[in-house]
C-alpha cells in the first residue's frame, strides 16, 4: 500500500520587522494637547481670562500637572502605536492612537529619500526622514529616528528601488559622493542685498512707519503696518539661514544637496525625474556673471538647484541633471513687429531649439531661460489671439511632466507653425530613445 505524497511546503513572504521610532519622538507628538488648551485661550480670550480668575493657586497647579501628565502620556502612546518595517517591496507605515492608519510606500515609485535635521533635532542626535512618492502631493515622513540609523534606512530604500537584492540591500550603504558646487556665504549674502526682494522691504520698512508717523501720530498704526514689513523684510534672512553652506554632489543615487544654517537638510535630486531647468538671472547680478537655477521635478517638492553661482559653474551642474543637453549661447528675438503687442519688454523674449532641447527667455531686467528637453515635452501648443493675428505672430506652449507650461511669445506665425510641428516629432523621437528613470543607473 502506497503512502500518499507529501504536499510541497508553502513558501511564505518574509515578515519584516516591526521597529519604533526614537524614544526622543514623544516629547515632539507631546505638544497636542498643550496646542488645544492654547488654542482655546485664543480664541476665547474673554471667557479664558475669567475662568482663570475663579480658580485657586492650588486648583491652577494640579490643573497645570495634569496638562503636562496628559501631554507626556499623549506623547508615548502616540510613539507606541507608531510602527514601520521594511519589505522586500514597500515601506509599511502603522500610526494612530485611535484610528489606525496604514501608509504602504511602494519603492518602485520612490521619487526622493531626504533627510532633515532641524535645529532642535540636531541637538538631539536624531533626524527627520521625508520620503517623496510618485503621484501624492505630501509627503510621508518618519520622525524621529537616530541620525546614523536614518542614514543606513535611507541608503537601504535606495538600494531596494534600485532592484539590490533583499538580502543584500542593507549592505550596500550609502553611495559616496563626489562634490561639483559648493556655494560661499559671502557669495549668498551679498547675492540676497542685490535682489529687489531684500532691499525693497527692508526699505518699506523704514520707510513708510516713519511717514505714517508724521502723518497720523499714532503708535497704534505704526505697529499695525510696521510689522508685517518688517516680517518681509527679514525673509531674506530666513533664506540665507536656508541656503547656508548650499552644497551640491553627484553620486549614483542622483544629485545630493546639502544646505542649511540652523535646519540642516540631505535632499536628492531623482535621477531622470528634472523635467525642465530655469536658470534665473537678475539684473543686478549680470555684472556679476551670478546666475540662479531652479528645477521642474515631476511630483517633488524639490525646486531648487543652485542659489547663486557664476554661470560657467551652474551650467556645469546642469550638465550633470540633463545629460547631452547643452545651454544654447543665443536666442532669437521675436520679430520687431511684435512691439505692437508687448512695447519694449519683447526684446526679452527669446527662442532656440536644439537636438536636445526646447529654450525659451523671457524677462528683460529679471531674465530667464526655461531648458526642457524633448524627451520630457508631454504636450505642444500655438495660441493666438485676435491681435496676435493682425500681427502675424503667435505663442508656443510646452507642457511638461511636472504640470508647468514654457512659453516662446511672440513669435512669427509661421516660425511657430512650423516649430510646433517639428517639436512635436523631436518629443516622440526622445521619449523613444530616453534612458530609463533609474535609482543608482550608471
Amino acid at each position: 500500500m502506497s503512502t500518499p505524497a507529501a504536499e510541497p511546503a508553502i513558501s511564505r513572504p518574509h515578515e519584516a520587522t516591526e521597529r519604533r521610532l526614537h524614544p526622543v519622538t514623544p516629547l515632539r507628538r507631546a505638544w497636542a494637547p498643550v496646542t488645544v488648551v492654547v488654542g482655546w485661550a485664543v480664541h476665547d480670550p474673554g471667557q479664558a481670562q475669567k475662568q482663570l480668575t475663579k480658580l485657586t493657586a492650588t486648583t491652577l497647579l494640579a490643573g497645570l500637572a495634569a496638562l503636562v501628565l496628559a501631554a507626556a502620556l499623549y506623547g508615548f502612546l502616540t510613539w507606541w502605536f507608531t510602527h514601520f518595517a521594511v519589505t522586500e517591496t514597500e515601506l509599511r507605515i502603522r500610526t494612530g492612537l485611535l484610528f489606525r492608519r496604514t501608509a504602504h510606500i511602494r519603492l518602485d515609485r520612490l521619487q526622493a529619500v531626504d533627510v532633515t535635521r532641524p535645529l532642535l533635532a540636531r541637538i538631539a542626535g536624531v533626524a527627520k526622514l521625508k520620503l517623496d512618492v510618485i503621484g501624492t502631493d505630501k509627503k510621508d515622513e518618519l520622525a524621529y529616528l537616530g541620525e546614523a540609523e536614518a542614514r543606513r534606512l535611507r541608503a537601504e530604500l535606495l538600494a531596494r528601488a534600485a532592484g539590490f537584492a533583499p538580502e543584500t540591500a542593507h549592505e550596500v550603504g550609502e553611495a559616496p559622493a563626489r562634490t561639483l558646487l559648493h556655494v560661499p556665504p559671502r557669495m549668498l549674502a551679498v547675492s540676497l542685498l542685490l535682489t529687489g526682494a531684500t532691499w525693497g522691504p527692508l526699505a518699506a520698512a523704514l520707510v513708510v512707519p516713519t511717514v505714517l508717523w508724521f502723518v497720523t501720530h499714532s503708535l497704534w498704526t505704526v505697529f499695525a503696518v510696521g510689522v508685517p514689513l518688517a516680517g518681509a523684510a527679514t525673509r531674506s534672512a530666513g533664506r540665507f539661514a536656508t541656503s547656508y553652506d548650499w552644497t551640491v554632489g553627484e553620486s549614483p543615487d542622483g544629485l545630493r544637496i546639502d544646505h542649511g544654517l540652523l535646519d540642516r537638510a540631505h535632499e536628492t535630486v531623482p535621477p531622470g525625474r528634472v523635467q525642465a531647468v530655469r536658470i534665473v538671472e537678475p539684473l543686478l547680478w549680470r555684472r556679476r556673471g551670478w546666475v540662479h537655477v531652479r528645477l521642474d521635478v515631476a511630483g517633488s517638492s524639490n525646486s531648487v538647484l543652485v542659489p547663486v553661482a557664476p554661470r560657467e559653474a551652474a551650467e556645469a551642474v546642469i550638465a550633470r541633471v540633463l545629460p547631452e543637453v547643452t545651454v544654447p549661447s543665443s536666442l532669437s528675438r521675436p520679430p520687431r513687429r511684435a512691439g505692437w503687442c508687448v512695447p519694449f519688454w519683447w526684446r526679452g523674449h527669446g527662442l532656440a531649439v536644439t537636438d536636445t532641447v526646447f529654450a525659451a527667455r523671457r524677462g528683460l531686467l529679471r531674465r530667464s531661460l526655461s531648458l526642457v528637453p524633448h524627451a520630457k515635452v508631454q504636450s505642444v501648443r500655438l495660441t493666438r489671439g485676435p491681435w496676435e493675428r493682425l500681427l502675424r505672430v503667435a505663442d508656443i506652449h510646452v507642457d511638461t511632466g511636472a504640470n508647468k507650461t514654457v512659453t516662446a511669445r511672440l513669435r512669427d506665425a509661421e516660425e511657430a507653425q512650423a516649430v510646433l510641428y517639428a517639436q512635436a516629432d523631436r518629443s516622440r523621437t526622445g521619449r523613444r530613445d530616453a534612458r530609463p528613470d533609474r535609482w543608482m543607473a550608471s
